[in-house]
């Protein structure tokens, strides 16, 4: 009888360095999506956008990353992980030098879409390679590992971003171009050390038109997302076309999903127990992490009036808590082989993060906004990885690829949807105290001109500026009230998971791999309905 395949190639020499080179990877395409969040008002400000477009920059490579993240991860099944991870590399590399040398707000939304396929794809193949090289039980260190490169990358990203706008010589256009060079030594790496074995399978059919429906009724929705409030209301003919036309796009990838050989999103995993509830987790998870990171830099600096580097620096305990979490829960993960315990306690920590976020203003005391950033820090860093070890400690090695990426794609799904409905209802509420603050110091609606409607508090009347900062402050602890409402969502489903042992070997036994996978195995054997 076959046994497992087992750690003893993690001893190899070339290991090591491999991980290194996929950590920097990890580490970079991480990095992407929040080091803008700081320098935006600079950016926005400097290329003459709009409150809307700030959102669509961040937005722009979410949705491009979210809508890619399950074709990349069922691609990684069928071909050479190694290769597509140098195709997502290279990718990456255009898109940043595309979007440092943007001259309009326009240009570097587009230029950012294309970098968000470049992050999607990094982002779920290195983490099925290394689902590929270690077992669920030793992955568990290694996930504090990884959890803390994420989290200083993600929560430490408005520090350097920061760093990079106020320093002589550099400039926010910097931002996009200081992963580059990192980039290209990982790619060095990787392509002298990485070994992986040849998995492919013989009969390889991609799923085209499952790929094209997700990507366009996902898409879709957070188009609608996006524009909700701003371009239409909520009942509206614009918002019945997009929702419509959404779930209608979603249901045909469903009944194409469930007839294809091997569909992008294999409906028998997503229905398992512990996927399902990994995925509604991983949404409210991703949420925190990206609009965390996005709109507490935008809090310090247009409420509390901080230079972009300041507001980097008071974001630190965001990174501090999921650095320090990540770690400690991830060996002690290893330690017991149970994984449940770590994660409900980081949903409810994430929870209580929030709800102390929730009371702020321009006013607040630092000292309770750090302690609010620190517990949803702690929550992150002990939720966010150890979820994603659920799904792959439940699955075969074979749907390792499509089981990393629709975890990683509802993650990073719940962070978009997170980033445009959190910026569409802080647009509102900014414009709405805005308007009142206006009303109670005796000014028209247009007191201020055009600077009203900008985020270039410098160019603003002092008595505007105090308006517009109240404004912010307020409209911030609203918007995290909102966030907490999301995370007790993602608590109480947490409190279903099952109690699972993480296993000790790469793939699942032999005496259960043939009970887990056989539906996706019978799948395979027969003729497609659709393709």
């Amino acid at each position: 009888m076959n046994t497992p395949r087992s750690l003893p190639e993690t001893g190899r020499p070339s290991i090591p360095r491999s991980l290194s080179g996929l950590l920097t990877v990890l580490g970079v395409t991480m990095l992407s999506s929040t080091i803008v969040s700081v320098a935006l008002p600079q950016i926005v400000g400097a290329l003459e956008g709009t409150q809307s477009q700030y959102t669509w920059v961040v937005t722009a490579a979410l949705l491009a990353s979210t809508a890619s993240t399950p074709i990349w991860g069922k691609l990684a099944d069928l071909f050479d992980k190694k290769r597509l991870l140098q195709l997502s590399i290279v990718l990456f590399v255009l898109s940043s030098l595309l979007c440092g040398f943007a001259q309009t707000t326009g240009q570097l939304i587009a230029f950012r879409v294309v970098q968000g396929l470049g992050m999607g794809a990094s982002q779920v193949l290195v983490q099925v390679i290394i689902a590929s090289l270690v077992s669920p039980k030793e992955r568990g260190r290694l996930n504090g590992h990884i959890g803390a490169v994420m989290a200083v990358a993600t929560v430490g990203g408005p520090l350097i971003g920061g760093l990079l706008a106020d320093l002589p010589g550099l400039g926010w256009r910097w931002c996009f171009l200081v992963g580059v060079p990192f980039m290209l030594i990982a790619l060095v790496v990787l392509s002298r050390t990485l070994e992986l074995p040849d998995v492919r399978r013989p009969d390889t059919r991609v799923d085209y038109a499952g790929a094209t429906l997700i990507a366009s009724g996902v898409s879709l929705l957070l188009l609608w997302v996006t524009f909700l409030g701003d371009g239409f209301a909520w009942i509206s003919w614009q918002s019945g076309a997009m929702v419509g036309g959404s779930v209608l796009l979603l249901s045909l990838a469903v009944w194409v999903e469930s007839r294809v050989a091997q569909p992008v999103v294999p409906l028998h995993l997503v229905m398992r127990r512990e996927t399902a509830i990994a995925i509604l987790a991983s949404a409210a998870v991703g949420m925190a992490m990206f609009g965390g990171a996005v709109f507490l830099g935008q809090y310090f600096q247009l409420a509390r009036g901080y230079a972009p580097t300041e507001a980097g620096l008071l974001t630190a305990p965001l990174m501090l808590g999921t650095m320090v979490s990540a770690t400690v829960s991830g060996r002690m993960v290893s330690h017991s082989g149970r994984v449940k315990p770590y994660v409900v306690t980081g949903m409810v920590l994430l929870t209580l993060g929030f709800l102390v976020l929730s009371t702020v203003d321009e006013n607040t005391s630092l000292a309770i906004v750090c302690g609010g950033m620190l517990l949803m820090g702690f929550g992150v860093g002990m939720s966010m990885q150890n979820l994603v070890l659920v799904v792959q400690n439940s699955v075969p090695l074979r749907d390792i690829g499509a089981a990393s990426g629709t975890v990683t794609f509802f993650r990073t799904l719940g962070g978009t949807m997170g980033v445009s409905v959190l910026g569409a209802f802080l647009a509102n509420r900014v414009a709405s105290n805005t308007a009142e603050g206006l009303s109670a110091a005796g000014a028209g609606p247009t007191a201020g001109g055009e600077s009203a409607g900008t985020l270039d508090l410098e160019g603003m009347p002092p008595f505007l500026r105090e308006i517009v900062e109240g404004a912010y402050g307020s409209a911030t602890g609203d918007l995290f009230l909102v966030a907490t409402a999301i995370a007790v969502f993602g608590l109480a489903t947490s409190l279903f998971l099952p109690r699972v042992r993480l296993r000790d070997s790469v793939d699942l036994p032999p005496e259960a791999a043939p009970r887990e996978s056989a539906a996706g195995a019978a799948r395979d054997n027969r003729e497609p309905a659709a393709d």
